[in-house]
């Protein structure tokens, strides 16, 4: 097992470092910030990447990217965001270098009205094939769209704290969540429909 594996199930063991550290404590702080995120880390960069070794990969870019930039970090954000941020753009250059299949589009679907999902959403990963569509979809939506459900749905983030990960407006976060829900939901209808 790789010391990421086993880090990442270790519980988060510091809270966010919210200024950077003094140089005498600067490596421990940033292993110990590191290691009390490389779980989430890991899972974000699972989803947006869609693979194992992918996800591996643009966590250990990320960290080392977070290392060698450690000093310059200004404290405008908490280490967490910081650390996100990081590690969703080192995902999305995984996916990016792999050429991935086409999208879901909004042409996919038609406008109107969208039901509540999320009690739906819980009894389809029950079962496991079904929760293989639900991956799937999730990996053909766009990055944008991708990215904003995964911090939100998954990784349960508010529209605060996505937002200023992605560096977006909180209504541009809603709206790109709007969509990818409806997106995400049409695919695992047409599924449901065609098995």
């Amino acid at each position: 097992m790789s010391a990421l594996a086993r880090s990442a199930r270790r519980p988060p063991i510091v809270r966010d470092v919210a200024t950077p550290p003094s140089p005498e404590n600067e490596r421990q702080a940033f292993e110990a910030l590191i290691a009390g995120y490389a779980d989430r880390l890991y899972s974000v960069a699972l989803r947006i990447t869609g693979s194992p070794e992918d996800a591996e990969d643009a966590v250990q870019d990320a960290v080392l990217s977070a290392f060698q930039h450690w000093a310059r970090f200004r404290g405008q954000a908490l280490g967490s965001t910081w650390l996100y941020r990081i590690t969703v753009n080192a995902a999305l250059q995984r996916v990016r270098r792999r050429h991935p299949a086409d999208y879901l589009t909004e042409t996919d679907f038609q406008r109107g009205w969208v039901a509540d999902w999320t009690e739906d959403l819980a009894r389809l990963t029950e079962q496991a094939e079904l929760y293989a569509v639900l991956e799937r979809g999730i990996t053909l939506l766009s990055e944008d769209l991708r990215v904003t459900l995964v911090l939100r749905d998954v990784e349960g983030l508010s529209s605060a704290e996505s937002a200023a990960i992605l560096e977006l407006t909180e209504a541009a976060v809603k709206s790109r969540l709007h969509r990818a829900r409806v997106l995400l939901r049409k695919y695992i209808s047409d599924y449901l429909e065609n098995r």
